[in-house]
Protein backbone atom coordinates (compact mmCIF):
# COMPACT_ATOMS: atom_id res chain seq x y z
CA UNK A 1 0.00 0.00 0.00
CA UNK A 2 1.36 3.40 -1.04
CA UNK A 3 2.26 6.23 1.29
CA UNK A 4 -0.51 8.80 1.61
CA UNK A 5 -0.45 12.40 2.74
CA UNK A 6 -2.76 14.12 5.22
CA UNK A 7 -3.17 17.70 4.02
CA UNK A 8 -4.68 20.19 6.47
CA UNK A 9 -5.70 23.85 6.14
CA UNK A 10 -3.53 26.59 7.65
CA UNK A 11 -5.73 29.64 8.07
CA UNK A 12 -3.12 31.47 10.13
CA UNK A 13 0.28 30.85 11.70
CA UNK A 14 -1.08 29.33 14.90
CA UNK A 15 -3.40 26.93 13.08
CA UNK A 16 -0.53 25.94 10.82
CA UNK A 17 1.55 24.83 13.77
CA UNK A 18 -1.30 23.01 15.51
CA UNK A 19 -2.28 21.25 12.28
CA UNK A 20 1.21 19.83 11.92
CA UNK A 21 1.59 19.04 15.63
CA UNK A 22 -1.67 17.10 15.51
CA UNK A 23 -0.66 15.00 12.53
CA UNK A 24 -0.65 16.81 9.18
CA UNK A 25 2.02 15.81 6.67
CA UNK A 26 1.41 19.02 4.75
CA UNK A 27 -0.57 22.25 4.99
CA UNK A 28 -2.07 24.53 2.39
CA UNK A 29 -2.18 28.27 2.90
CA UNK A 30 -2.99 31.39 1.01
CA UNK A 31 -2.83 35.15 1.11
CA UNK A 32 -5.63 37.65 0.60
CA UNK A 33 -6.23 38.61 -3.06
CA UNK A 34 -4.96 35.32 -4.51
CA UNK A 35 -6.77 32.73 -2.41
CA UNK A 36 -10.37 31.53 -2.02
CA UNK A 37 -10.39 32.05 1.76
CA UNK A 38 -9.81 35.47 3.30
CA UNK A 39 -9.11 35.17 7.02
CA UNK A 40 -10.30 37.89 9.35
CA UNK A 41 -8.44 37.24 12.60
CA UNK A 42 -5.41 35.59 14.16
CA UNK A 43 -1.81 35.75 12.96
CA UNK A 44 -2.82 36.15 9.34
CA UNK A 45 -0.63 34.91 6.52
CA UNK A 46 0.25 37.79 4.23
CA UNK A 47 2.79 38.49 1.51
CA UNK A 48 5.02 39.90 4.26
CA UNK A 49 5.13 36.71 6.37
CA UNK A 50 4.46 34.08 3.70
CA UNK A 51 8.07 32.92 3.76
CA UNK A 52 7.94 32.73 7.55
CA UNK A 53 4.86 30.51 7.34
CA UNK A 54 6.47 28.17 4.82
CA UNK A 55 9.67 28.05 6.87
CA UNK A 56 7.62 27.20 9.98
CA UNK A 57 6.02 24.24 8.22
CA UNK A 58 9.41 23.06 7.00
CA UNK A 59 10.93 23.40 10.47
CA UNK A 60 8.20 21.09 11.78
CA UNK A 61 8.90 18.51 9.09
CA UNK A 62 5.84 19.27 6.95
CA UNK A 63 5.32 20.50 3.41
CA UNK A 64 3.62 23.79 2.61
CA UNK A 65 1.51 24.42 -0.49
CA UNK A 66 0.60 28.00 -1.41
CA UNK A 67 -2.76 28.61 -3.06
CA UNK A 68 -3.02 31.06 -5.94
CA UNK A 69 -6.32 29.61 -7.06
CA UNK A 70 -8.49 32.57 -8.01
CA UNK A 71 -9.68 32.98 -11.59
CA UNK A 72 -7.84 36.15 -12.47
CA UNK A 73 -8.96 39.36 -14.15
CA UNK A 74 -6.40 41.64 -15.80
CA UNK A 75 -5.92 43.63 -12.61
CA UNK A 76 -5.23 40.41 -10.69
CA UNK A 77 -2.57 39.44 -13.21
CA UNK A 78 -0.87 42.82 -12.83
CA UNK A 79 -0.94 42.49 -9.06
CA UNK A 80 0.45 38.97 -9.25
CA UNK A 81 3.29 40.07 -11.51
CA UNK A 82 4.44 42.44 -8.76
CA UNK A 83 4.40 39.61 -6.20
CA UNK A 84 6.09 36.81 -8.12
CA UNK A 85 9.51 37.39 -6.53
CA UNK A 86 7.97 37.10 -3.05
CA UNK A 87 6.19 33.90 -3.96
CA UNK A 88 9.45 32.53 -5.31
CA UNK A 89 11.39 33.61 -2.23
CA UNK A 90 8.86 31.88 0.04
CA UNK A 91 10.00 28.58 -1.52
CA UNK A 92 6.82 26.51 -1.00
CA UNK A 93 6.69 22.85 -1.94
CA UNK A 94 4.03 23.58 -4.57
CA UNK A 95 1.58 26.17 -5.82
CA UNK A 96 -2.12 25.33 -6.07
CA UNK A 97 -3.46 26.97 -9.24
CA UNK A 98 -6.71 26.98 -11.23
CA UNK A 99 -6.31 29.83 -13.73
CA UNK A 100 -4.52 29.05 -17.00
CA UNK A 101 -2.85 32.46 -17.10
CA UNK A 102 -1.51 32.13 -13.56
CA UNK A 103 -0.37 28.59 -14.37
CA UNK A 104 1.60 29.96 -17.31
CA UNK A 105 3.11 32.82 -15.27
CA UNK A 106 4.26 30.60 -12.43
CA UNK A 107 5.64 27.93 -14.73
CA UNK A 108 7.73 30.55 -16.59
CA UNK A 109 8.90 32.58 -13.60
CA UNK A 110 9.17 29.93 -10.87
CA UNK A 111 9.91 26.81 -12.94
CA UNK A 112 11.45 24.73 -10.17
CA UNK A 113 8.36 24.74 -7.92
CA UNK A 114 5.77 22.04 -8.62
CA UNK A 115 2.24 23.03 -9.61
CA UNK A 116 -0.87 21.35 -8.21
CA UNK A 117 -4.04 21.89 -10.23
CA UNK A 118 -6.87 23.18 -8.04
CA UNK A 119 -10.22 21.45 -7.64
CA UNK A 120 -11.65 24.67 -9.11
CA UNK A 121 -10.74 23.34 -12.56
CA UNK A 122 -13.49 20.69 -12.22
CA UNK A 123 -11.21 17.83 -13.25
CA UNK A 124 -13.50 14.81 -13.67
CA UNK A 125 -11.86 12.49 -16.20
CA UNK A 126 -8.58 10.88 -17.11
CA UNK A 127 -8.13 12.90 -20.32
CA UNK A 128 -8.25 16.13 -18.31
CA UNK A 129 -5.68 14.70 -15.89
CA UNK A 130 -3.45 13.78 -18.84
CA UNK A 131 -3.83 17.33 -20.16
CA UNK A 132 -2.62 18.86 -16.89
CA UNK A 133 0.19 16.29 -16.60
CA UNK A 134 1.40 17.09 -20.13
CA UNK A 135 1.23 20.80 -19.32
CA UNK A 136 3.65 20.24 -16.45
CA UNK A 137 1.50 19.78 -13.35
CA UNK A 138 2.72 17.24 -10.80
CA UNK A 139 -0.61 16.80 -8.99
CA UNK A 140 -4.30 17.19 -9.78
CA UNK A 141 -6.82 17.92 -7.05
CA UNK A 142 -9.88 16.10 -8.29
CA UNK A 143 -13.39 17.54 -8.29
CA UNK A 144 -15.57 16.63 -5.29
CA UNK A 145 -18.20 15.33 -7.72
CA UNK A 146 -16.24 12.16 -8.54
CA UNK A 147 -17.34 8.70 -7.34
CA UNK A 148 -14.53 6.52 -6.00
CA UNK A 149 -14.86 4.10 -8.92
CA UNK A 150 -14.18 6.97 -11.34
CA UNK A 151 -11.10 7.95 -9.32
CA UNK A 152 -9.82 4.39 -9.64
CA UNK A 153 -10.37 4.53 -13.40
CA UNK A 154 -8.46 7.79 -13.64
CA UNK A 155 -5.57 6.22 -11.73
CA UNK A 156 -5.50 3.23 -14.10
CA UNK A 157 -5.28 5.52 -17.12
CA UNK A 158 -2.82 8.02 -15.58
CA UNK A 159 -0.47 6.22 -13.17
CA UNK A 160 2.31 8.84 -13.39
CA UNK A 161 0.80 11.84 -11.60
CA UNK A 162 -0.23 12.52 -8.00
CA UNK A 163 -3.96 12.63 -7.24
CA UNK A 164 -5.49 14.57 -4.36
CA UNK A 165 -9.03 14.37 -3.04
CA UNK A 166 -11.10 16.24 -0.45
CA UNK A 167 -12.24 13.93 2.33
CA UNK A 168 -13.70 16.23 4.98
CA UNK A 169 -15.32 19.59 5.54
CA UNK A 170 -17.88 22.04 4.21
CA UNK A 171 -19.13 21.63 0.67
CA UNK A 172 -20.35 24.20 -1.82
CA UNK A 173 -23.68 23.95 -3.59
CA UNK A 174 -21.93 24.87 -6.84
CA UNK A 175 -19.88 22.65 -9.11
CA UNK A 176 -16.47 22.32 -7.45
CA UNK A 177 -17.08 25.53 -5.55
CA UNK A 178 -17.42 27.83 -8.55
CA UNK A 179 -20.36 29.83 -7.18
CA UNK A 180 -21.94 32.89 -8.76
CA UNK A 181 -24.69 33.47 -6.19
CA UNK A 182 -22.49 35.46 -3.83
CA UNK A 183 -21.41 37.81 -6.63
CA UNK A 184 -25.02 38.25 -7.72
CA UNK A 185 -26.61 38.91 -4.35
CA UNK A 186 -23.85 41.29 -3.25
CA UNK A 187 -23.79 43.17 -6.56
CA UNK A 188 -20.20 42.10 -7.16
CA UNK A 189 -18.88 43.17 -3.75
CA UNK A 190 -18.53 39.63 -2.32
CA UNK A 191 -16.84 37.55 -5.00
CA UNK A 192 -16.79 33.88 -4.05
CA UNK A 193 -13.74 33.16 -6.17
CA UNK A 194 -11.76 35.97 -4.56
CA UNK A 195 -11.88 34.78 -0.95
CA UNK A 196 -14.95 36.74 0.12
CA UNK A 197 -17.96 34.46 -0.33
CA UNK A 198 -21.09 35.59 1.54
CA UNK A 199 -22.30 31.93 1.56
CA UNK A 200 -25.82 32.42 0.15
CA UNK A 201 -26.11 28.63 0.13
CA UNK A 202 -26.48 28.88 3.93
CA UNK A 203 -29.32 31.42 3.81
CA UNK A 204 -32.96 30.57 4.48
CA UNK A 205 -35.24 31.03 1.47
CA UNK A 206 -38.97 31.47 0.90
CA UNK A 207 -40.95 31.35 -2.31
CA UNK A 208 -42.98 34.22 -3.75
CA UNK A 209 -45.42 33.80 -6.65
CA UNK A 210 -45.18 36.52 -9.29
CA UNK A 211 -48.85 37.57 -9.25
CA UNK A 212 -49.06 37.55 -5.44
CA UNK A 213 -46.35 39.98 -4.28
CA UNK A 214 -45.74 39.99 -0.54
CA UNK A 215 -47.13 36.47 -0.03
CA UNK A 216 -44.13 34.42 0.98
CA UNK A 217 -44.45 30.64 1.03
CA UNK A 218 -42.21 28.06 2.66
CA UNK A 219 -40.39 26.16 -0.07
CA UNK A 220 -40.46 22.88 1.85
CA UNK A 221 -43.66 21.30 3.03
CA UNK A 222 -42.19 18.80 5.44
CA UNK A 223 -41.39 21.16 8.31
CA UNK A 224 -37.61 20.90 7.96
CA UNK A 225 -37.12 24.56 7.12
CA UNK A 226 -35.93 26.21 3.94
CA UNK A 227 -32.14 25.92 3.71
CA UNK A 228 -32.59 24.27 0.33
CA UNK A 229 -29.08 25.06 -0.93
CA UNK A 230 -27.05 24.12 2.15
CA UNK A 231 -25.09 20.86 1.73
CA UNK A 232 -24.10 18.73 4.67
CA UNK A 233 -20.40 18.47 5.43
CA UNK A 234 -18.29 15.87 3.71
CA UNK A 235 -16.91 13.01 5.81
CA UNK A 236 -15.15 10.12 4.10
CA UNK A 237 -13.27 8.62 7.02
CA UNK A 238 -15.14 5.31 6.55
CA UNK A 239 -14.20 5.30 2.87
CA UNK A 240 -10.48 5.86 3.42
CA UNK A 241 -9.53 2.24 2.57
CA UNK A 242 -11.41 2.47 -0.74
CA UNK A 243 -9.84 5.82 -1.57
CA UNK A 244 -6.36 4.51 -0.84
CA UNK A 245 -7.03 1.48 -3.05
CA UNK A 246 -8.30 3.85 -5.77
CA UNK A 247 -4.88 5.52 -5.83
CA UNK A 248 -5.29 8.80 -3.97
CA UNK A 249 -1.93 10.21 -2.83
CA UNK A 250 -3.14 13.11 -0.69
CA UNK A 251 -6.24 13.46 1.50
CA UNK A 252 -7.36 17.05 1.90
CA UNK A 253 -9.45 18.59 4.69
CA UNK A 254 -11.39 21.80 4.02
CA UNK A 255 -11.41 24.53 6.66
CA UNK A 256 -9.00 27.48 6.56
CA UNK A 257 -11.64 29.59 8.33
CA UNK A 258 -12.42 26.92 10.95
CA UNK A 259 -11.28 27.12 14.57
CA UNK A 260 -7.99 26.01 16.08
CA UNK A 261 -9.86 23.24 17.89
CA UNK A 262 -11.50 22.04 14.67
CA UNK A 263 -8.22 21.85 12.78
CA UNK A 264 -6.45 20.06 15.63
CA UNK A 265 -9.18 17.53 16.42
CA UNK A 266 -9.82 16.66 12.77
CA UNK A 267 -6.10 16.31 12.05
CA UNK A 268 -5.66 14.01 15.05
CA UNK A 269 -8.56 11.79 14.02
CA UNK A 270 -7.56 11.40 10.38
CA UNK A 271 -3.91 10.89 11.32
CA UNK A 272 -4.88 7.97 13.55
CA UNK A 273 -7.30 6.58 10.97
CA UNK A 274 -4.78 6.68 8.12
CA UNK A 275 -2.03 5.16 10.23
CA UNK A 276 -4.30 2.31 11.32
CA UNK A 277 -5.40 1.58 7.75
CA UNK A 278 -1.81 1.47 6.56
CA UNK A 279 -1.16 -1.17 9.22
CA UNK A 280 -4.46 -2.97 8.68
CA UNK A 281 -6.45 -2.25 5.49
CA UNK A 282 -9.50 -3.91 7.04
CA UNK A 283 -9.59 -1.76 10.18
CA UNK A 284 -13.00 -0.57 11.38
CA UNK A 285 -13.35 3.20 10.90
CA UNK A 286 -16.55 3.65 12.93
CA UNK A 287 -14.72 4.92 16.03
CA UNK A 288 -13.10 7.67 13.98
CA UNK A 289 -16.47 8.67 12.52
CA UNK A 290 -17.75 9.09 16.08
CA UNK A 291 -14.70 11.22 16.96
CA UNK A 292 -15.42 13.50 14.02
CA UNK A 293 -18.91 14.13 15.37
CA UNK A 294 -17.22 15.97 18.24
CA UNK A 295 -16.35 18.88 15.94
CA UNK A 296 -18.80 21.32 14.41
CA UNK A 297 -20.72 19.99 11.42
CA UNK A 298 -23.98 20.38 9.53
CA UNK A 299 -24.51 16.65 9.48
CA UNK A 300 -22.24 14.39 7.46
CA UNK A 301 -22.58 12.99 3.98
CA UNK A 302 -20.39 10.93 1.66
CA UNK A 303 -21.30 13.34 -1.13
CA UNK A 304 -20.63 11.87 -4.56
CA UNK A 305 -18.04 9.33 -3.38
CA UNK A 306 -20.39 6.33 -3.48
CA UNK A 307 -22.24 7.49 -6.57
CA UNK A 308 -25.52 8.09 -4.75
CA UNK A 309 -25.57 11.81 -3.91
CA UNK A 310 -29.18 12.87 -3.33
CA UNK A 311 -31.48 15.09 -1.27
CA UNK A 312 -30.24 13.50 1.96
CA UNK A 313 -26.92 15.25 1.35
CA UNK A 314 -28.48 18.61 2.20
CA UNK A 315 -28.99 20.12 5.64
CA UNK A 316 -32.49 21.59 5.40
CA UNK A 317 -32.89 22.58 9.03
CA UNK A 318 -29.57 24.28 9.89
CA UNK A 319 -27.06 26.44 8.06
CA UNK A 320 -24.29 26.70 10.65
CA UNK A 321 -22.37 23.75 12.01
CA UNK A 322 -23.40 22.52 15.44
CA UNK A 323 -20.62 21.72 17.92
CA UNK A 324 -20.53 18.04 18.69
CA UNK A 325 -18.47 18.89 21.77
CA UNK A 326 -17.83 22.34 23.22
CA UNK A 327 -14.27 23.62 22.98
CA UNK A 328 -13.59 24.67 26.58
CA UNK A 329 -10.03 25.98 26.72
CA UNK A 330 -6.51 25.82 25.35
CA UNK A 331 -3.39 25.48 27.50
CA UNK A 332 -0.98 28.43 27.50
CA UNK A 333 2.11 26.48 28.61
CA UNK A 334 2.45 27.97 32.11
CA UNK A 335 2.08 25.90 35.28
CA UNK A 336 2.01 26.86 38.97
CA UNK A 337 1.55 24.22 41.69
CA UNK A 338 -0.37 21.80 39.43
CA UNK A 339 -2.51 24.66 38.09
CA UNK A 340 -2.27 25.21 34.33
CA UNK A 341 -2.77 28.58 32.70
CA UNK A 342 -5.51 28.32 30.06
CA UNK A 343 -7.54 30.54 27.78
CA UNK A 344 -11.22 29.84 28.43
CA UNK A 345 -13.33 29.44 25.28
CA UNK A 346 -16.57 28.32 26.92
CA UNK A 347 -17.57 28.60 30.59
CA UNK A 348 -16.12 25.96 32.92
CA UNK A 349 -17.16 24.96 36.45
CA UNK A 350 -15.51 23.04 39.27
CA UNK A 351 -16.35 19.30 39.09
CA UNK A 352 -16.92 19.45 35.32
CA UNK A 353 -15.81 16.28 33.57
CA UNK A 354 -13.78 17.18 30.49
CA UNK A 355 -11.73 15.53 27.76
CA UNK A 356 -8.15 16.65 27.19
CA UNK A 357 -6.49 16.07 23.84
CA UNK A 358 -2.88 16.62 22.82
CA UNK A 359 -0.94 15.50 19.75
CA UNK A 360 -0.12 12.25 21.60
CA UNK A 361 -2.79 11.85 24.30
CA UNK A 362 -6.56 11.76 24.80
CA UNK A 363 -8.16 11.22 28.21
CA UNK A 364 -10.90 12.34 30.58
CA UNK A 365 -10.31 14.49 33.65
CA UNK A 366 -12.24 16.50 36.23
CA UNK A 367 -11.88 20.23 36.92
CA UNK A 368 -10.74 20.52 40.55
CA UNK A 369 -10.14 24.24 40.96
CA UNK A 370 -9.56 27.71 39.50
CA UNK A 371 -7.17 30.51 40.39
CA UNK A 372 -7.07 33.95 38.82
CA UNK A 373 -3.86 35.60 37.63
CA UNK A 374 -3.31 36.99 41.14
CA UNK A 375 -3.30 33.47 42.60
CA UNK A 376 -6.72 33.80 44.28
CA UNK A 377 -9.17 30.89 44.30
CA UNK A 378 -12.28 31.51 42.19
CA UNK A 379 -15.36 29.40 41.52
CA UNK A 380 -15.73 29.61 37.77
CA UNK A 381 -13.80 30.04 34.56
CA UNK A 382 -15.67 32.48 32.34
CA UNK A 383 -15.45 32.73 28.56
CA UNK A 384 -12.34 34.63 27.37
CA UNK A 385 -10.71 34.52 30.83
CA UNK A 386 -7.01 33.76 31.20
CA UNK A 387 -7.07 31.63 34.33
CA UNK A 388 -5.24 28.82 36.10
CA UNK A 389 -7.05 25.48 36.26
CA UNK A 390 -6.27 22.32 38.20
CA UNK A 391 -7.30 19.05 36.56
CA UNK A 392 -7.49 15.62 38.18
CA UNK A 393 -5.10 14.44 35.47
CA UNK A 394 -2.68 16.57 33.49
CA UNK A 395 -1.16 15.93 30.06
CA UNK A 396 2.46 14.85 29.89
CA UNK A 397 3.13 17.79 27.56
CA UNK A 398 0.64 20.62 27.88
CA UNK A 399 2.06 22.98 25.25
CA UNK A 400 -0.51 22.12 22.57
CA UNK A 401 -3.21 20.67 24.82
CA UNK A 402 -6.89 21.45 24.22
CA UNK A 403 -9.92 20.76 26.42
CA UNK A 404 -13.48 19.94 25.35
CA UNK A 405 -16.68 18.53 26.83
CA UNK A 406 -17.09 14.78 27.10
CA UNK A 407 -19.15 12.87 24.59
CA UNK A 408 -21.19 14.19 21.69
CA UNK A 409 -23.40 17.09 22.69
CA UNK A 410 -25.24 17.63 19.42
CA UNK A 411 -25.82 15.02 16.77
CA UNK A 412 -26.99 16.44 13.47
CA UNK A 413 -28.80 14.12 11.09
CA UNK A 414 -25.88 12.25 9.54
Amino acid sequence: MQDVELLMPAGNMEKLEYAVRYGADAVYLGVVDFSLRAMRKGSLITMENLKQAVDLAHSLGAKAYVTINIFAFNNDIKQLEACLDRFKDANPDAFIISDYGIFNMVRKNIPDTPIHVSTQTNTLNYESVKFWRDLGATRVILARELPIEDIAEIRRHVPDIELESFIHGAQCVSFSGRCLLSDYFSKGERKANHGNCSQPCRWSYKLVEETRPGEYLEINQDGRGSHILSPKDLCLVKQLPQLIDAGINSFKVEGRTKSLYYVSAVAKTYRQAIDEILDNPYADMEKYFLELQKVGNRGYTTGFALGDNNGDSYSYDISKGLAGADFLCEFKNDEKEDYHLVKIKNKMLIDDEVEIITPTEQFKAVVEGFRNLDGEDVEVGNTNDDIYVKFSKSPQDSKYALVRTVGIKNTVNV
